[in-house]
Parts: structure tokens; C-alpha cells; sequence
């Protein structure tokens, strides 16, 4: 079974509450944390691993915190699975040497199914995730119970 692992999630839940924040709004690791409900520790490697990759950007001091890097209308979905899990593909002979790639009539169909999935991942956009959250959050009010 194909699974994107809790890190890629996580890290996508985590990007689009950044993208829902006023712009000028710097988000604690710890207010992301409650609001995704995810562990402030998972959400600090998370959030290390988006730095890294030039996704978020961290700010130092008092009203410290994170914010997107770039805007939302640039950040794929790619961009985030990439930087949690690696580069997008679905079996290890597209992303290694396989000495019977040649041979193999299966081959075609694992690479147009890798270049169909990335193209869905790239062609998603944080802010398209972001609006949809916001659209589906009016229409049905998240409710907790005890």
C-alpha cells in the first residue's frame, strides 16, 4: 500500500495553517500545535525540516515565531512532501538503477503513474488547501467532544 507517512501530513496540516495566518502574523510552534492538534515536539521537527527546505522562515524574540516563506501561491504540495518524505516516487526502480528496466513491460506503467501523482502534487497549491480549509471550517464547525 502507497502511504505518505504522519510527517507528510502533518507537515502539509502544518503549512496550511500557516497560509490561513494574517501574513503578518508570526505563529508559536506551540499555537500550531493546539490548533493542528500534533505534539509541539513532532511540530518542531516538522517545522525544521520546512526550514530547511526554504518553505518557512523562524523569527527570533518576543513575537517570535514562524511564518510561510514565500507565498502560498507558490508552495505546492510537492514542495512539501519533498521536503518531509523525499522526492516523489512510487516504486525503487524508477528512482535507482534497475538493470532490468529495459526488459520490464511494467516499467512504463509505474512511471506514468509516478508522473500522474507528482503532476496532482505539484499542480495543488497552499493556497488552493488553505481556501478550501477556510470554505469547509464556515460550512462545518469543527466540534470537539468530551
Amino acid at each position: 500500500m502507497l502511504r505518505i507517512s504522519t510527517r507528510g501530513r502533518y507537515a502539509a496540516r502544518i503549512m496550511v495553517c500557516l497560509a490561513m495566518a494574517d501574513a503578518k502574523v508570526r505563529l508559536r510552534k506551540q499555537q500550531i500545535a493546539e490548533s493542528e492538534q500534533i505534539s509541539g515536539d513532532y511540530v518542531e521537527q516538522i517545522l525544521t525540516r520546512l526550514k530547511a527546505a526554504q518553505l518557512v522562515t523562524s523569527h527570533r524574540g518576543t513575537h517570535g515565531g514562524f511564518t510561510l516563506a514565500r507565498s502560498a501561491e507558490t508552495i505546492s504540495v510537492k514542495d512539501i512532501i519533498v521536503a518531509t518524505e523525499g522526492p516523489v516516487c512510487l516504486v525503487s526502480c524508477e528512482a535507482e538503477h534497475c538493470s532490468r528496466k529495459n526488459q520490464c513491460a511494467i516499467t512504463s506503467v509505474w512511471q506514468r503513474a509516478n508522473d500522474t501523482l507528482a503532476a496532482i502534487f505539484s499542480e495543488t497549491k497552499l493556497s488552493d488547501l488553505a481556501n478550501e480549509t477556510i470554505s469547509l471550517r464556515k460550512s462545518k464547525p469543527f466540534i470537539f467532544q468530551i
